[in-house]
């Protein structure tokens, strides 16, 4: 099982985005485990989500969906902002 980094801009603050349900909720629907968040102790609106992914394709396809975009919404998220990388 690969470990995911994502990183990425908030817009919405550092405090929102790790009480935020969402990402959990999100991932968690498609067997995404041990999920952790990184903060930039320099600047709070740059984030990180550490994860054990079991399936990189399905997690392709569900970041495509409408459910995805509305959990980012949510969460403040920059989407052109992510960076996903895999462990290799």
């Amino acid at each position: 099982m690969p470990t995911v980094i994502g990183h990425h801009k908030i817009t919405k603050g550092a405090e929102h985005w790790l009480k935020s349900p969402k990402r959990k909720e999100f991932f968690g629907a498609i067997g995404v485990t041990n999920i952790r968040t990184f903060v930039d102790p320099q600047d709070p609106t740059r984030v990180a989500v550490l994860m054990d992914v079991p399936d990189m394709a399905a997690m392709a396809a569900a970041m495509q969906t409408k459910e995805a975009a509305e959990a980012m919404a949510y969460d403040g998220v920059d989407p052109a902002s992510l960076v996903i990388m895999v462990e290799s």
